[in-house]
């Protein structure tokens, strides 16, 4: 999904080159509108949300038009944190086994790589990310979801990486990113079994931050990330890339790597704000520019 220095709409083909997807981005009120998914934008928080019937089945056109609102998320200074949401009734029930059937291993190969490719930009978009998990959060869906800093689930959510009882392994972030939120042993559980795994166990668990009831989803989601949308911008850019980073480095160079980043907030506007309002008028006060 694009357009062109001309104004054309521009597609994406499939990793084995047959055919096009011409997808025309189109703007409506603000928002970047795709065939299968939008990006909204109200009060700084703007929503990524999947809309392919029936099931938000991840195939290789909603992926690259994933990748084009994740983009235009992280570049608009209006957008101060993002809700990934699949709609009411379901997240995004994985991939699309009819598609992926089909192809070879070489094209399985660059269909793949795509995926993992768009989901790593959502992961590192530099802004706080929710998920608003409905329904079923399976597969590629729900390695989606764990690329979120945090995941708000309905009371009748069900997540999984089921993709064992297929006779393949996750291969969208699955087996790194889900051991790194559990532990090993309880990764292992799921990705061995690939059975479902309910709301209040994600929550006992560690996978869900918040569970609601199905219909508040959305709702909890927005006002989790409109209260950091109200924070300094800058200051929670580097402190995700801190935790982020971090995790990878060993605890010497991750202090040197957080050392770098406090120090680096000091030729900030908000800092200048933040410590000037404390001590004017004490903690939580400050109105931050995003500067």
């Amino acid at each position: 999904m694009g357009v062109d220095g001309c104004g054309r709409a521009r597609g994406y083909g499939p990793p084995d080159g047959r055919g096009r997807w011409a997808v025309a981005r189109q703007r409506q009120q603000g928002a970047l509108v795709g065939e299968f998914v939008r990006l909204e934008v109200d009060g700084g928080v703007g929503t990524v949300r999947l809309d392919r019937p029936k099931m938000n089945a991840i195939d290789g056109q909603l992926t690259a038009e994933l990748r084009e609102v994740t983009a235009e998320a992280r570049d608009r200074e209006d957008v101060r944190a993002v809700v990934l949401y699949g709609g009411e009734r379901v997240f995004a029930a994985g991939a699309d086994i009819k598609e992926m059937s089909t192809l070879s291993y070489a094209q399985m190969l660059a269909w793949g790589t795509r995926l993992q490719d768009t989901l790593r930009e959502v992961a590192r978009l530099p802004k706080p990310v929710v998920a608003a998990v409905t329904g079923y959060a399976l597969g590629g869906g729900f390695e989606l979801a764990l690329t979120a800093d945090f995941r708000v689930l309905g009371e009748r959510a069900k997540v999984g990486v089921p993709e064992i009882q297929l006779g393949v392994v996750p291969g969208g972030g699955g087996t790194q990113r889900l051991p790194r939120l559990v532990g090993p042993a309880r990764a292992k559980d799921m990705i061995f079994t690939g059975r479902h795994v309910a709301a209040d166990e994600a929550l006992a668990i560690g996978i869900a931050d918040r569970v609601v009831p199905d219909a508040q989803v959305h709702e909890a989601a927005v006002e989790m990330a409109a209260r950091f949308a109200q924070g300094p911008a800058v200051a929670l850019r580097a402190a995700k890339q801190a935790v982020d980073d971090g995790l990878e480095l060993d605890l010497d160079s991750g202090l040197r790597l957080e050392s770098a980043l406090f120090a680096g907030l000091f030729a900030t506007e908000d800092q200048r704000t933040g410590m000037q309002s404390f001590l004017e008028q004490g903690p939580g006060r400050a109105r931050f520019a995003g500067r």
